[in-house]
């Protein structure tokens, strides 16, 4: 199981998935092969068919956890407007399946694998490349607004200073109401148009043979600033090495961030995920706490190197 969830296989979908994917790609699959990473229930699958065809099959039923198929049909939702505008760092959308309870989405096969842990310069320096491309995007104006996603999460300071977590980084506790007051101004700045991913992190980003990275799994999509998505994703890399990540926050400037926005926007991730890791477990997401709980300690370490940066 490791650090992500357990993953439904292929051969444990309904016959109807099955009968589906056939239907789709012209012939059946003989081969599928499972991918790590996520934390979604469902299934998360490369099929081949005899002939050769090739899809990425992801498919959620109703139990365990019942907001999956939700997440499920919102992504495609997703991938349809990102391909009209033409924004290939996503995924292709092929077909969709919605029937007694199960949704399953397929796209393209991405070729590509998830970045090195811990991360490389020149692999972050794509996936921010990536993340630009993406920011260059209008979001349709019925996509949800970034700063009313995150009203609730950028307000877990508040919880956190009614009732801190045991064994809270003093640095932290000494800091609490300043850091919910920058969270909740940094709030207001994530307004924007851009297109926003809003779940950025390596195992939602391939890195393809020639070193283009593409960013996967949309359910999560709003409309934002455009510097949010690679503001979160230095979190991802202060987790997984020593790799510097606030050496590339000329990438973010460029997107339209100052100093003060990355810090805020680090700080109110930080206070979500050490509110949400000290949360029960999340019905059918055995893994989730135990990483928001490690990205929380990175939070920590990484909005500490940044207020010493900014003289906060």
């Amino acid at each position: 199981m490791g650090e992500f969830g357990d993953r439904l296989g292929w051969a444990d979908l309904p016959p109807a998935v099955h009968d589906w994917a056939r239907h789709v790609l012209g012939e059946p699959v003989v081969e599928a092969v499972s991918q790590p990473g996520g934390f979604s229930p469902g299934s998360a699958d490369r099929v081949r068919t005899d002939g050769g065809s090739r899809a990425f099959v992801k498919a959620v039923g109703p139990h365990p956890n019942p907001d999956s198929a939700g997440l499920h049909r919102r992504e495609a939702e997703v991938l349809r407007s990102l391909a009209a505008d033409g924004l290939d760092v996503a995924p292709a959308l092929l077909a969709v399946l919605d029937e007694d309870g199960w949704v399953a989405v397929m796209t393209e096969v991405v070729d590509g694998r998830h970045p090195h842990a811990p991360w490389t310069t020149d692999e972050l320096a794509a996936a921010l490349d990536a993340l630009g491309e993406v920011a260059q995007h209008p979001a349709p104006r019925s996509w949800p607004e970034l700063p009313t996603e995150l009203a609730e999460p950028f307000d877990c300071w508040a919880r956190v200073v009614e009732a801190p977590p045991a064994g809270l980084d003093p640095w932290l506790a000494a800091r609490l109401p300043e850091l919910h007051e920058l969270s909740l101004r940094t709030l207001a700045r994530l307004s924007g148009d851009a297109v926003v991913h809003t779940d950025v992190r390596a195992d939602n980003l391939l890195v393809e043979p020639g070193g283009r990275v593409r960013v996967v799994d949309w359910p999560w999509a709003s409309r934002g600033a455009a510097w949010f998505d690679a503001t979160s994703l230095l979190v991802d890399v202060r987790a997984v090495g020593e790799l510097d990540p606030t050496r590339h926050l000329p990438a973010l400037a460029a997107l339209g961030a100052t100093t003060e926005d990355v810090l805020g926007g680090v700080a109110g991730l930080c206070g979500y995920l050490v509110d949400a890791a000290r949360r029960p477990p999340a019905p059918g997401l055995p893994t989730l706490r135990a990483f928001q709980r490690s990205r929380g300690e990175a939070a920590v370490r990484l909005v500490q190197e940044l207020w010493d940066g900014t003289g906060s």
